[in-house]
């Protein structure tokens, strides 16, 4: 058979796990992995900062459920990644960002950008490993994925010597591995699922919290049986978003902390108990109430409070055999029913409290009156990338995501700057959907040249700016504790980044007046090429007592 080199070598094996895109910022330590994807049907997408290469990954995991591929240089082109992966990391998201290297034998002599990259990347990814021998290289890429799918998903780094990657090998000596990983998904223990169904089984209030881990389970398609078995209210968070409909009768956004105050028994899948649930502790939960936690990772499980019954597993395996508990048990969902009116009851009446500044035809515009205009025009179909603080937040409460996989934001890790490569991998996934950006203004500021990138890729992607002239999330609070006279380092000014995309080749539009908002988001969403709403907002009550820390 033919000599290939070690770049085809690595393109072969990502053929086999039916990757299509590969995201990345040009280096010459990696140029044979993108001269393989061109033999190999992999389109190469290029960005402008290897931050957007790594977040893409994590995007395209995200949307598709299946891992990213990013490719970085050495030195700084790692350097620059790092905080893509960290934040997948934080998010358990599962990517792969291999990394170039001076050639092995020129080790430690001081190479062009050579550096230690596999320890510099061990503390963010589940494995982090330097390829040791040229031949061996399409058996650390099925490694790589291995690691980075089984139980708790994450990145991994692969570090990829260029002297491994330019020399050329006998294709037919060479090993290709198949076969070398499992889809199968981690039941509970059945003691334990048990005693989580005797505590269902007395609860009048109960409550269940679903996260990201639903999003790699294994079966998915027991949710909804599972919603309707056992009739409680469910709250989301992170990947969770969009796995119920906002229509569905069990799920609820505005009263989870009024509900985990009372509740008597609180379901938490797949989330961890960190600073979106209070930690656990008595801000947030009833302290008397009994907590069943599942997780994939067992070490998560009663972290940060005590728990009444912990299941290492997966979300939607759990939740299957506790439904069929159910059924066996002749269990009925009646008896929380009038729990369940309350809350719902409670609901209808924060929408209500809302609805004044949802309808504001106030100049300059109320936040969530831009908010409700943005969700009004997007439809059931619409991917929705937040990237941003006080915007971001205020966003998501209103607009309405209706399928998991399409509300993509900032995660635990708070990492702005998220939203150009999540954007450009669901586009590329999902390009009959439309896909949204809804920015804060400090947001646009770290990667909005990217939409260089999306111009000349033609990656039509609509993003959306909440122009406060501020960090806001970090000034509102540092006016309330130091005053608006020492509030320094938040403030900005009413840019025009509309025009900085129309310069890069894209659609601009400015908005000054609510009323302006949907027709000009309808122009964007038609333009035929990437475009930006910016629309300058004033202030709001909304947020008023939210924290930054």
């Amino acid at each position: 058979m033919a000599e290939i080199h070690g770049g085809r070598v690595v393109a072969k094996a990502l053929k086999a796990e039916d990757v299509s895109y590969v995201f990345t910022l040009c280096g010459g330590h990696v140029m044979p992995i993108y001269d393989g994807c061109l033999d190999e049907g992999i389109r190469v997408i290029d960005v402008r900062h290897e931050q957007t290469a790594a977040h893409a990954a994590d995007g395209w995991a995200r949307v598709t459920g299946r891992p990213g591929v990013a490719v970085v240089t050495a030195g700084p082109g790692l350097t620059d990644a790092v905080t893509g992966v960290a934040s997948a990391h934080r998010a358990n998201i599962p990517m792969l960002i291999f990394g170039g290297q001076g050639p092995r034998p020129f080790a430690d002599m001081g190479s062009l950008q050579d550096m230690n990259h596999v320890e510099l990347m061990r503390p963010i990814t589940k494995w982090s490993v330097a390829v040791p021998e040229g031949r061996r290289l399409a058996e650390y890429v099925s490694m790589a994925f291995r690691i980075a799918t089984t139980g708790l998903p994450g990145p991994v780094f692969l570090e990829m010597p260029i002297d491994q990657l330019f020399n050329t090998y006998d294709e037919s000596r060479l090993t290709f591995p198949t076969q070398y990983r499992t889809d199968a998904g981690t039941a509970g223990d059945p003691r334990y699922v048990a005693q989580a169904f005797d505590l269902l089984r007395k609860a009048q209030r109960p409550v269940a919290l679903v996260g990201s881990q639903l999003r790699w389970s294994k079966r998915r398609e027991a949710y909804p049986t599972f919603a309707e078995t056992f009739g409680m209210p469910i709250y989301v968070n992170g990947l969770g978003r969009g796995s119920l409909p906002p229509d569905n009768p069990y799920f609820f956004s505005q009263t989870r902390k009024d509900a985990l105050k009372q509740a008597d028994v609180v379901l938490i899948f797949g989330t961890p108990l960190d600073f979106r649930l209070g930690y656990g502790r008595e801000s947030h939960f009833n302290p008397a109430a009994a907590v069943v936690q599942v997780d994939l990772d067992g070490a998560e499980i009663g972290r940060n409070r005590p728990i009444a019954v912990g299941i290492i597993g997966d979300t939607g395996l759990v939740m299957e055999q506790l439904t069929r508990m159910a059924s066996a048990g002749s269990y009925s969902s009646a008896m929380v029913k009038p729990w369940l009116d309350e809350i719902r009851q409670r609901e209808q009446q924060k929408w209500e409290r809302m609805r004044p500044e949802t309808e504001s035809d106030a100049i300059p515009i109320n936040p969530l009156r831009a908010c409700k205009e943005i969700a009004d025009t997007l439809g059931r179909d619409a991917i929705v990338v937040g990237d941003g603080g006080d915007f971001v937040a205020t966003a998501a409460s209103v607009v309405r995501i209706y399928e998991q996989g399409h509300w993509l934001d900032p995660g635990p890790l708070g990492t702005l700057g998220v939203g150009p490569g999540y954007a450009m991998a669901a586009k590329l996934a999902k390009p009959d959907n439309p896909v949204v950006i809804v920015y804060g203004d400090g947001a646009f500021g770290l990667h909005g040249l990217e939409f260089e990138a999306m111009v000349r890729q033609k990656i039509n992607v609509v993003g959306v700016v909440g122009n406060d002239a501020a960090w806001q999330q970090i000034r509102r609070g540092q006016i309330q504790l130091y005053g608006e006279e020492r509030a320094v380092a938040t403030a900005l000014s009413f840019t025009h980044y509309e025009r900085v995309v129309e310069a890069l080749g894209g659609h601009g539009e400015y908005v000054e007046r609510p009323e302006d908002i949907r027709p000009a988001l309808s122009r964007a969403l038609a333009a035929g090429k990437p475009a930006l709403v910016n629309i300058k907002i004033g202030g709001s009550e909304f947020r008023k007592d939210a924290i930054s820390i």
